[in-house]
């Protein structure tokens, strides 16, 4: 009986955890697809006259040391680090699915020197790679994107690797070899179909990570341009005025990265229990 209402209590708790979560995602899509064309934001605009008022009616999040409005920039920011997020945590998906199922369909000596590359990349830290690749370009989006993308795909090319090897020991797998059925064909048709869910999953949860990584990019003056509005960029803008005692210009735009980041990242735990069952009954026992 204890078991009984301990499982249910347990239901319960991840039913409200995934529905809180999808709302925030909902709200934060509504957010930065609305807001930005029904309300043009001047991104050097100054007004000194408003310089750092506290949160009111007219400012709902405050002002920043210039005088913005602080609620629109983290808007505006938002909507950067997700575009960051969701193109990077896509283009490193793609990058390590493939480089996972070469590895894996091939075999032999193209798997070994393929995963020793992704072991050298990995011995790297992320944010220093990142680093290194941003420097070589001037400040903006698409260099973040593409640090990002080239930073994080080792982990999917692990995931994809092992999912294609555990798959190619399974009967309909040599059931299309002995059919004739080519090498590409056989990883086009039955092996990538079947990694897709774990690749999705992959990518979900990349998302957060990339959005953190754009914004400690952007903390470090190594992201997007300082007058345009990121979340990095804001964090890092507030810093002196924080020390100063003034607390909403680093409060709000750090709860704007970490309450979406962490609906994402339970919508995709909610998203690995129901593809993998076997899992989530093992953590309920």
């Amino acid at each position: 009986m204890a078991e009984l209402v301990l499982g249910n209590a347990r239901r319960t708790t991840r039913r409200i955890r995934v529905v809180s979560s999808a709302g925030i995602v909902a709200a934060v899509l509504l957010a930065v697809l609305l807001v930005p064309p029904l309300v043009q934001l001047d991104q050097q605009a100054v007004d000194l006259t408003a310089k750092l008022r506290p949160p009111s009616w007219e400012h709902p999040f405050g002002t920043d040391d210039v005088g913005r409005d602080l609620l629109l920039r983290c808007v505006y920011g938002l909507r950067v680090s997700l575009l960051v997020g969701v193109v990077a945590g896509l283009t490193a998906t793609v990058i390590g699915t493939a480089v996972g199922a070469l590895a894996a369909a091939s075999g032999g000596w193209i798997d070994r020197i393929v995963m020793r590359l992704v072991d050298t990349f990995s011995s790297v830290p992320h944010l220093l790679l990142g680093i290194f690749v941003v420097a070589m370009f001037r400040p903006g989006v698409g260099p973040v994107i593409v640090s990002v993308a080239l930073t994080h795909w080792l982990s999917t090319a692990r995931i994809v690797r092992s999912e294609v090897l555990s798959l190619r020991s399974r009967p309909f797998i040599d059931a299309a070899i002995s059919g004739g059925a080519s090498r590409g064909r056989v990883v086009v048709r039955h092996l990538l179909p079947a990694v897709l869910p774990q690749a999705g999953l992959a990518a979900v949860l990349m998302v957060p990570h990339a959005m953190w990584h754009e914004s400690a990019l952007s903390f470090l003056g190594l992201g997007l341009p300082t007058h345009q509005a990121s979340l990095g960029n804001l964090v890092q803008q507030a810093r002196g005025s924080l020390l100063a005692g003034d607390w909403w210009p680093t409060l709000f735009p750090g709860l704007f990265l970490i309450i979406p980041t962490l609906a994402l990242a339970g919508l995709a735990g909610a998203w690995r229990d129901r593809i993998n069952p076997r899992r989530r009954s093992e953590l309920m026992l």
